[in-house]
């Protein structure tokens, strides 16, 4: 599916979406309208226009979505968009979202710089409110100060204050007028006074303006120096003045510019009048000057000027250092540090002056708070900057840039998906066609493999059949191993024939497992059978040791576990020389509840006594193993551990991780040494896996392997009452009612070999005791009282000490002695050793079996075989009459396979007709007829087995009818009113279908 159709899709539901709820809404305003809910002042209800309306919009509605749904199918359902549409819209997408990223950055920025200038104002305003407070606050003291002067100084005589009084009395009050750096008092004296006010101060009235015109330091400051004020009609000379402005006592305020203004104006106005910011003397800081007029009698509001004149005594000034002040002020709050503060005299607007603060800033935010300090005559404001630049809005560039890159990817994401799905929907083309391609060769691949197989068959299976009945005839030594190597050479290729087959199988996922009942044990034994003659001769010892907790029965694919077992023990009968193959089977319980389970690795504990590779390493990493390995859940499901170990060459390391690669061997000499194809084991992997299992190995070279595989099996003992009564059955076989209650004595020193062989006797039912060297075995056979029947002996304890052998057959010999056989593993040591014979002892050759150990022990102590045809022991003669008087046909287009098939079924004593056609087996087979059964192959020319077969039924329940029904006689059938005979399909075929 294409991302437009993605899209599509969801503009389908968006205009069905969108249709259902305008229906709604219209249909919830109709009910509205209808059930008067709508009211009109002068029409009443809605009524039928309001319907009528509604309807309208909802038709409107309808052809607008009508109309969506109608360009969807035209452009974007269509095939007509392509790559350069999707171009224009991941442009389009891209220039928009940079554009949204450039307005959010420049609305956060202008939010960043509008909080920024709410900071500065709010901070402003409280500097200049503090500051007004504070200068208000001192000028309400000094306008006290002035009442107290005109009360105790001129309202008595004589005067109740002097120079000293005053000046004690306005530092103690300091605390009161925070921002006055002094208060100093001027009396109002006339010219016709001046003689007589010096002196009675002592101290000449001096003037202001020189020192205005000429400023000193503070350090070089001395009153005296200064010039006596020049003649004019009054002087105001300072007499009072608190410590810290005490220089300038004698003073005449008058004289100066600036504070003669002041004065005059505070005089006339009555009220508080500052001067204009000025260098205060000898601190030549500025300051400004606030003075109040000191009348001799209360003066009404409204009183006249020249009244207000004549009435003045003086004047009292409060001097305020402005710097000093301000500084202050900033060092009381925790925030001075982040902003600059200029406080100016605006009563000039065109020439400010600056009476605090720089007018540098790096900044250019700047705000502006007004202070009124109560003359109404000048004007002052303060002035605020931010002392830093402004820092980068970072928030703004990354939340911008971050919602910038976020569209970018979904954009890059989109176009990807885009790309992604346009070039899976070419793939998915290709892919088609390549699956049809691969179909057609999966089809004719399984066919060549059919055809080639039955083709192959065919020929090897007459090859085979004949060989085995020329084995029949009589024939010399020579000629007898000629037909063995030709037969077994036909075995090996259709072996050959039957891997390739699996491995086609595997690989086109067509390999099955069937599910019926089998005899685990029972095919062991098989297996050792097979490998039997090839281990004997290269002198390696063959065993095979299962659990009891093993089950008899189980139900799975007993011939494809047939098969994983054969391969292993092949390789390891290939690629052992020397020492022992030992095959264990246990449950999986029980190496879990102990894992020390067979797994150590010394010599003495070994059945061969040759080290091998420790075997816990095989199965590393097994999930059964870990805690996250689950067991199967059903309570009947037997989970079984196979280890196959041999103490042959080892597999090099660097050759180890391709062991299970198909068609891959460890070297190139290893397939012209030993042969194979190299894909038993990866046939073995995949059958395993099929089995719900896992396989792994351990392998040291010049030490052996152990190859581990687990396979999980439905119990057959608990499936039904049939399968128990047949296990039941094959165990009365298996253990033969002769031996039972029987006791043995087996003589070992190797607790493995000795474990192995107590298994295979204790299979026949018999008690089985071990012992490990000579005297052990005489204890144990004089404390039984003549109640062993057999004792066992390895030959290793036969062939380390030949006299103590012959001492131990001298001391059983009188009485009833027990039965003794020698254990061997190679059949050169019974044949060519007299020893055993000379002392009447029986030689059983390994590896050991039931079966073959039942026959041994039941020739040697003259045992008659009570068993049944379960042993598989059929004496000959009941087999050449198997089929005696049984008259059978078989069709086959193959004269070669006709010929064998007819020469087998004779062995058994049949009747045997044969016929090459279809057509002609439905004429002998078309009733009357005196045919037991029918053997016909399925492929044949002409007509195949299928349709032959469907015509012999037909002609069959045709016949049938008629006999049922009366039409014909039964007499005329051989007296047979339901004919049906046995059809067996013969093929070379071994398809899963077929």
């Amino acid at each position: 599916m294409s991302l437009l159709h993605v899209f599509g899709f969801g503009l389908k539901v968006g205009h069905l979406v969108w249709m259902l709820c305008c229906w709604i809404a219209s249909m919830i305003l109709m009910n509205w309208s209808i059930n008067g809910e709508f009211k009109d002042p002068k029409a009443g209800l809605l009524g039928d226009s309001g319907s009528k309306m509604w309807f309208k919009c909802w038709d409107d509605i309808s052809k607008y979505s009508f109309k969506i749904h109608h360009q969807y199918y035209q452009y974007i359902g269509s095939k007509r968009v392509g790559k350069s549409w999707w171009r224009k819209l991941l442009f389009s997408w891209v220039i928009g979202w940079t554009l949204a990223s450039i307005w959010i950055f420049c609305c956060m920025s202008s939010q960043a710089t509008e909080k920024r200038k709410e900071m500065l104002a709010s901070m402003c305003d409280e500097r200049a409110r503090m500051l007004q407070d504070q200068f208000n606050v001192s000028m309400n003291h000094i306008q006290a100060l002035s009442i107290l002067i005109s009360t105790f100084h001129h309202g008595k005589y004589p005067s109740a204050i002097d120079q000293r009084t005053f000046a004690r009395y306005t530092e103690r009050t300091a605390f009161e007028r925070p921002l006055t750096s002094g208060v100093a008092y001027a009396v109002r004296v006339l010219h016709s006074e001046r003689e007589q006010f010096e002196r009675q101060q002592g101290w000449t009235i001096k003037r202001m303006d020189t020192l205005e015109q000429n400023p000193v330091h503070k350090d070089d400051y001395h009153p005296d120096f200064l010039e006596p004020s020049p003649i004019q009609e009054e002087y105001a000379p300072v007499i009072f003045a608190q410590d810290s402005v005490s220089h300038v006592v004698s003073i005449d305020v008058l004289s100066g510019k600036e504070d003669r203004e002041n004065v005059l104006q505070a005089r006339k106005s009555g009220k508080g009048v500052l001067t204009a910011p000025f260098r205060l003397l000898k601190t030549n800081r500025l300051g400004v000057i606030l003075t109040f007029a000191v009348y001799k009698r209360d003066l009404p509001s409204n009183a006249a000027h020249n009244e207000r004149i004549q009435a003045t005594d003086g004047y009292l000034g409060g001097v305020f250092d402005i710097e000093s002040l301000v500084e202050k002020l900033l060092h009381q709050l925790a925030s001075k540090q982040t902003i600059l503060v200029n406080v100016l005299d605006t009563t000039n607007q065109s020439y400010p002056i600056s009476m605090y603060g720089s007018n540098a800033s790096n900044d250019g935010l700047e705000h502006v708070s007004h202070l009124n300090f109560g003359d109404p005559f000048r004007k002052h404001e303060m002035r605020c900057r931010f002392k830093q630049k402004p820092p980068w809005p970072w928030l703004a560039i990354t939340t911008s840039i971050g919602i910038l890159v976020i569209a970018l990817l979904v954009g890059h994401i989109f176009h990807a998906t885009v790309n992604r799905i346009a070039k899976v929907e070419d793939d998915c083309l290709k892919m088609m066609e390549l699956k049809k391609q691969a179909e057609a060769a999966d089809v004719a691949k399984s066919q060549f493999l059919a055809t080639v197989s039955h083709e192959i068959r065919t020929p090897m299976n007459g090859v085979l059949g004949m060989l085995d009945m020329l084995m029949d005839t009589d024939l010399d030594v020579t000629q007898l191993d000629y037909v063995r190597t030709a037969q077994a050479s036909g075995k090996a290729l259709v072996a050959l024939i039957n891997e390739v087959l699996d491995q086609a199988k595997i690989e086109s996922g067509k390999l099955e497992l069937e599910e019926v009942q089998f005899d685990l044990r029972a095919i062991l034994d098989d297996v050792l059978s097979l490998f039997s003659g090839k281990s004997q001769d290269k002198g390696v010892e063959l065993a095979v040791y299962i659990s009891d907790r093993v089950p008899d029965m189980l139900i799975g694919d007993p011939g494809r576990f047939r098969q994983i077992i054969t391969n292993l023990m092949g390789n390891s009968i290939k690629f052992t020389e020397k020492g022992h193959i030992l095959v264990t089977v246990h449950l999986v319980e029980e190496v879990i509840d102990s894992i020390e389970v067979e797994t150590e690795s010394s010599s003495k504990n070994t059945l061969s006594g040759f080290p091998v590779a420790d075997r816990r390493q095989s199965w590393k990493g097994f999930r059964t193993f870990s805690q996250e390995g689950s067991m199967h859940p059903f309570s009947d499901s037997i989970n079984l551990i196979v280890l196959v170990e041999d103490t042959g060459v080892g597999i090099p390391p660097e050759a180890q991780s391709r062991v299970f690669t198909p068609f891959m061997q460890v070297g190139p000499s290893i397939s012209r040494t030993h042969g194979g194809t190299g894909i038993g084991l990866s046939i073995s992997k995949c059958l395993v896996g099929l089995m719900k299992g896992e396989i792994g190995f351990v392998s040291i070279p010049k030490i052996g392997s152990t190859f581990t595989f687990t396979a999980v099996f439905t119990s057959g003992c608990s499936s039904s009452k049939e399968y128990k009564s047949q296990q039941i059955n094959c165990q009365s076989n298996t253990v033969s009612s002769e031996f039972h209650g029987m006791r043995a004595l087996v003589m070992d020193p190797r607790p493995v070999r000795a474990k192995v062989s107590k298994y295979h006797i204790q299979r026949l039912g018999i008690h089985v005791e071990v012992v490990s060297d000579w005297k052990q075995g005489l204890s144990s056979i004089s404390r039984a009282n003549n109640a062993i029947r057999m004792v066992l002996i390895e030959q290793e304890v036969w062939d380390r000490d030949l006299k103590s052998s012959g001492l131990f057959m001298e001391k059983i010999g009188p009485g009833s002695p027990p039965k003794v056989f020698l254990l061997s593993n190679s059949i050169n040591f019974s044949r060519g050793n007299t020893t055993p014979a000379a002392y009447g002892l029986t030689v059983i050759s390994k590896p050991l079996r039931a079966s073959m150990l039942a026959a041994s022990l039941q020739r040697a102590m003259g045992i008659g075989n009570k068993g049944n045809p379960c042993n598989g022991e059929l004496p000959s003669l009941s087999l050449r009459n198997l089929l005696l008087g049984r008259k059978i046909l078989i069709v086959d287009d193959n004269n070669v396979n006709l010929k064998v098939a007819a020469g087998a079924l004779k062995k058994y004593g049949a009747d045997v007709v044969s016929a090459t056609r279809g057509i002609k087996a439905i004429e002998l087979l078309t009733p009357p007829h005196h045919f037991d059964a029918c053997f016909m192959d399925i492929q044949m020319p002409e007509m195949d087995g299928f349709e032959a077969t469907r015509r012999i039924r037909d002609v069959e329940q045709n016949i049938n009818n008629h006999i049922k029904f009366g039409e014909i006689s039964v007499d005329d059938y051989n007296n047979v009113s339901n004919w049906h005979v046995p059809i067996l399909a013969m093929t070379a075929d071994v398809i899963q279908a077929t």
